[in-house]
């Protein structure tokens, strides 16, 4: 090899032994931080949550360098494109105005909550998924999975929002105009807690846009990496990724990159 390379011996024995520089160091080092990082996440996060998580933790990098790292891995945000499916706003049921106009800023737990329904393919059919979230952390406080979508499946996610979080003084609770929150029982429910029902308008999806990210979010991040055989073998998926994984360790842009249960507690 050294004639070939047209190199001594003596040269090539001293390139053998030399020791790596201190900058090839640290950069192996922050290349096995950043693999870690991207491990524990399952492949969901990119640059941008990896950085932030590097930085909470007292490394000073840059998000460019970060790519730039992830690129030379071979490594990146493991997401898949959504599909886009709305409930049925064709009733003669009543619906109610739209309370937030879009602004979803919230103080404080428990001023807004926001619900919404989405679909999973499995084998089997469609699984339904119904979701509560509260806006001021982004937590998920209220789910329910079901082959049906009826208004038993909203409101066995309403019911499980009220066993994590009891309503508040003032609640506002925001949905689309689906029939199943439009359904006397989940008005009449909602009544009897307290809560003032906020509707989107008719076809805007911006006017109920967090909860729609969440869906977008288990989608790209799980459900679209998922052969679901059953519906029971992806509601045990979902369940986990909802409440293992999304609710206390998802790091959220909008919340200083923290979960939402960590969010939560610094607020606390």
């Amino acid at each position: 090899m050294c004639s070939t390379l047209g190199v001594s011996k003596g040269g090539f024995y001293e390139w053998m032994g030399r020791t790596e520089s201190p900058q090839k160091q640290r950069k192996e080092e922050m290349k096995d931080k950043i693999r870690q990082i991207h491990k524990q996440s399952k492949a969901r996060y990119g640059s941008p949550k990896i950085t932030a998580i590097l930085r909470q933790d007292g490394i000073r990098i840059s998000e460019r360098t970060v790519t730039r790292y992830m690129k030379e891995m071979g490594i990146r945000s493991n997401t898949a494109k959504k599909y886009k499916a709305t409930t049925n706003s064709k009733h003669n049921l009543p619906v109610y105005p739209n309370l937030l106009d879009q602004d979803f800023k919230v103080s404080g737990r428990g001023e807004v909550w926001v619900s919404d329904i989405t679909y999973i393919p499995t084998k089997e059919g469609w699984l339904y998924l119904a979701t509560v979230m509260d806006l001021f952390s982004r937590r998920i406080i209220g789910w329910a999975m079901s082959g049906k979508m009826t208004k038993d499946l909203v409101i066995r996610a309403l019911k499980r929002a009220f066993q994590t979080q009891a309503p508040t003084k003032g609640l506002i609770h925001h949905s689309d105009r689906g029939s199943q929150y439009a359904a006397l029982d989940y008005q009449a429910l909602l009544r009897a807690n307290g809560i003032t029902t906020s509707m989107s308008r008719k076809g805007n999806c911006y006017d109920n846009a967090y909860i729609e990210s969440f869906h977008s979010i288990i989608k790209k991040e799980l459900i679209h990496h998922e052969n679901y055989a059953t519906r029971a073998v992806a509601s045990r998926s979902i369940l986990e990724y909802i409440v293992s994984f999304y609710n206390y360790e998802r790091i959220h842009s909008y919340i200083d990159y923290l979960s939402p249960i960590e969010f939560e507690k610094r607020y606390a």
